[in-house]
């Protein structure tokens, strides 16, 4: 094998290791290099090629590829093989599993007696519980439902973007009629609170959606409205069967067709809850259909912003993100003040800062999505990189957080955000290390400290790797140190200047007097 030969076959393998282990297709790869160079970019053929070893690319390609990658030149040119960089297992989106052992005590029978005794004792209802049964369901299925996907893509012919006039057409083509109401918030109690709530749309059977007058002058949810009473037709032919869109409360958050009460849990409670999750599910793929809303954010950088352009709600740019990109490991959060989670998405496994049933006692305040629902904070959005101290290891993670309104005028906080672990593992063998010196940082400055310079230069790569801009801009603020709960804060001084209360856990106070019988033997 010729000097040439060699070099082009080893430059080909590890440009398409590189491609594959950041999941990009051929396409969004030359798609990449037009963002960064439109004259220079190569073409999809042009690239194959490269890849399979029949052409050397030219130095401004090169240039092109090493830039995109954050690799020097020399790298591709070096005629060694391309080795994988070992990359520790993740663990699963959402809670850890809970043992069934010993399994005659989790026997369907057992189960189906003590599930509603456990919701009646939590004042969880049926309707809740289902949607944390989706929820799971979700998490562990990384959020891959191809059937609802393909049912959107169907009806959109992928089209994006999709405008009002748009969505009303195909509405009227799939045989549906438009009514129009009108109807002002009123004050509603959900849990210990009061707050407005507003009725927007729903779906009266077997072909009727009816709108708030107030939806025209609010383009992005009416078209999210929309998308999701289509998708009750499609789905389901309109059978009627699905909760009514609203804003604020149990009003807003809870399907129909149940009395409410804690304790019970009828068939009807889950199937409008998974109604409810296929009929948003098919809205955001209809809105923002995979390969095309793909190329937008490439376009964009990730910017959730961007989707003001094209009359998208923050949540569904951010929600639909956590689907398309082809990096796994996202976060999305939708959280209303005091500390109620009204939707959650974890398929990076990151730990709930609190329940969405009811609030913690101990909430951590570090988290970027708790001091934005703040109301005397100073910014309505912003970027934050965080260690979370999970047992003996620290894990690493960037977000985006936005406070906004819902219809009805009630603030919340939307938030979402990566693991940047797996990416610092794919781009560097220190990543361990690198997290340590953070973690080492932040701990030595009481919870917040800057970004050592080497851990910057490498988050700053992968942000440029993975094309997402908020987390280049989180690396202009500190790193904060978060917890699951503050009881569980590392530092040796509470965040709110309270001593650490660690020694009340009675693990901590078992080892601590095993410790003092040690030393005196």
């Amino acid at each position: 094998m010729s000097q040439h030969t060699r070099q082009s076959h080893f430059l080909g393998t590890k440009l398409r290791a590189l491609r594959k282990r950041n999941g990009l297709t051929l396409e969004e790869l030359s798609a990449r290099c037009i963002q960064q160079n439109p004259q220079k970019a190569p073409s999809v053929s042009y690239l194959s090629m490269i890849e399979s070893g029949k052409r050397v690319p030219s130095s401004e390609v090169l240039e092109l590829l090493s830039a995109l990658f954050q690799r020097e030149p020399r790298w591709f040119l070096d005629n060694n093989p391309e080795t994988e960089v070992a990359v520790a297992p993740q663990r699963s989106g959402g809670a850890a599993s809970v043992p069934l052992e010993p399994a005659f005590l989790f026997s369907k029978e057992l189960l189906q007696a003590a599930i509603p005794e456990l919701l009646a004792q939590t004042g969880t209802t049926g309707r809740q519980f289902a949607h944390l049964l989706i929820r799971s369901h979700q998490e562990m299925s990384r959020n891959d439902f191809p059937d609802l996907e393909r049912a959107a893509e169907d009806v959109g012919q992928r089209k994006f973007p999709l405008g009002v006039e748009d969505l009303m057409a195909l509405c009227r083509h799939h045989g549906l009629k438009l009514r129009w109401f009108e109807r002002k918030p009123v004050l509603a109690r959900d849990k210990d609170r009061e707050l407005r709530s507003m009725l927007r749309s729903f779906y009266e059977a077997p072909r009727t959606i009816y709108l708030n007058r107030g939806l025209e002058s609010d383009p992005a949810r009416l078209k999210f409205d929309l998308a999701t009473h289509l998708g009750h037709k499609i789905l389901h032919d309109g059978d009627g069967l699905k909760a009514a869109h609203a804003t604020g409360g149990e009003m807003g958050g809870s399907p129909e067709g149940s009395t409410g009460i804690s304790g019970g849990m009828s068939p009807q409670d889950v199937l409008h809850a998974w109604r409810d999750f296929e009929c948003s599910f098919f809205a955001g793929a209809l809105l923002c259909p995979k390969v095309p809303f793909r190329r937008f954010l490439t376009r964009e950088s990730y910017r959730v912003e961007a989707g003001e352009k094209i009359e998208l709600t923050p949540a569904a740019v951010m929600r639909r993100m956590t689907k398309v990109s082809p990096y796994p490991y996202w976060h999305f959060f939708d959280a209303y003040p005091p500390g109620y989670l009204r939707a959650v998405y974890r398929g990076n496994g990151i730990p709930l800062p609190w329940g969405n049933l009811a609030q913690v006692t101990d909430p951590c305040p570090n988290w970027a999505v708790f001091r934005m629902l703040d109301a005397k904070s100073g910014t309505d959005r912003g970027s934050q990189i965080s260690v979370l101290r999970d047992g003996d290891q620290s894990l690493l993670y960037c977000c985006h957080s936005r406070r906004t309104a819902d219809m009805a005028g009630n603030p919340h906080v939307l938030s979402v955000g990566i693991d940047l672990v797996p990416a610092l593992r794919s781009h560097t063998a220190d990543a361990e290390s690198l997290v340590a010196e953070i973690t080492g940082e932040c701990v030595r400055h009481r919870g917040e400290g800057k970004i050592p310079p080497a851990a910057a230069a490498a988050i700053r790569a992968v942000a440029r790797v993975l094309n997402i801009a908020w987390v280049e801009d989180a690396l202009l603020r500190p790193a904060r140190i978060i917890c699951p709960r503050s009881t569980y804060c590392p530092r040796t001084e509470h965040c709110n200047g309270v001593g650490s209360s660690r020694a009340r856990e009675i693990t901590d106070v078992r080892q601590e007097i095993i410790n003092k019988a040690k030393r005196r033997r």
